[in-house]
């Protein structure tokens, strides 16, 4: 198998340009991630991924952000309408691990179903009293314990439908008080209370693929963890992760300079791939040439990604919506 280039890509609209796949073609991302401007119905979602998949010589994963609640790219039709992870959490009470099991596998269904493979989820992101909006009711809960377990879950039912996961956001984004979107957030606590953060990821490090966090810990680093040699190796030995890691879109705001830097920085301090999400052609080309082919760490990661494709267990949505139904209803 060729190396693939250390990026994941966006794309502009709902089928491809000519150029866009020309590109592809020439440069071999690892895999593609699709955003609302990419999904219109599901047989134009179906021959998009078809079409990003045929750019390349791999079955190239195809990623989405489908969360539930505000984080969701597909809608009704084509997909349940979920109410924000926490708020869910709650509403089940003591059935919260077998819901979550539920609503992932439906969800993971929907999206095998129009040809997505992916779920940028499960988000084992620690909620407390100071978590910004952007990411609290995204968030499972406010214990440790209790995120691991229902992370778990949503791995768990994902992989029952068929789709890979990719744990979020490593090393814990948790504490951020910033959008990261915008700004760069900056935790402040000691390293005693960051174990906290990291207990749920260590919880699930076998999981195939994760995503960084954009934000500094400032009793580690001065550097986000995304461009951070030392946090890429606090998340490899310490937290135990050794699945595939991509940074967190490397055009947010959190982080500064070039893009082509950017990515130099990320893939130096040891992230095995660069995501890209806007789908901007030019910007696409900076970060494809900045990335560079895959490391051998890396690349030996990605083929192992490849050969543990999930596979779905035979049951029905109706099936697994009926059983989410009546145990919501108690």
């Amino acid at each position: 198998m060729s190396r693939f280039n250390a990026t994941i890509f966006g794309c502009e609209g709902l089928e491809l340009t000519a150029d866009e796949k020309s590109f592809f073609r020439d440069v071999k991302p690892f895999g593609f991630i699709l955003f609302g401007r990419n999904v219109d119905n599901a047989d134009q979602i179906r021959a998009l991924c078809d079409e990003l998949r045929s750019c390349v010589d791999h079955d190239a994963p195809i990623l989405i952000d489908q969360e539930g609640g505000r984080v969701q790219r597909l809608r009704p039709p084509l997909a349940t309408e979920w109410t924000p992870p926490l708020d869910f959490v709650m509403a089940a009470g003591e059935q919260a691990e077998r819901a979550m099991y539920l609503r992932y596998c439906i969800t993971a269904k929907e999206l095998r179903a129009v040809g997505v493979d992916a779920n940028c989820a499960p988000l084992v992101d620690v909620a407390c009293a100071e978590t910004h909006p952007f990411l609290k009711n995204r968030c499972y809960g406010t214990s440790q314990d209790a995120v691991a377990t229902l992370g778990r879950a949503v791995a768990n039912g994902m992989a029952d439908g068929g789709v890979y996961s990719v744990l979020k956001h490593i090393p814990g984004h948790g504490r951020a008080q910033a959008d990261s979107h915008k700004d760069l957030p900056r935790v402040p606590v000691n390293r005693a209370e960051l174990d906290r953060d990291f207990a749920p990821f260590q919880a699930l490090n076998d999981l195939p693929m994760g995503m960084t966090a954009h934000l500094v810990y400032e009793a580690l680093d001065d550097l986000p963890a995304t461009t951070s040699p030392k946090m890429m190796r606090l998340i490899r030995e310490e937290i135990g992760f050794d699945g595939l890691i991509m940074t967190d879109d490397i055009s947010m705001q959190a982080l500064s300079g070039p893009l082509a830097d950017r990515s130099v920085a990320s893939v130096a301090a040891g992230c095995d791939v660069v995501l890209h999400c806007n789908g901007n052609f030019a910007e696409m080309q900076e970060v494809a040439a900045a990335s560079g082919d895959m490391q051998e760490t890396a690349q030996r990661r990605a083929e192992t990604v490849l050969a543990q494709r999930p596979q779905a267990v035979k049951v029905d949505i109706q099936t697994l919506s009926d059983e989410l139904e009546a145990l919501l209803a108690g």
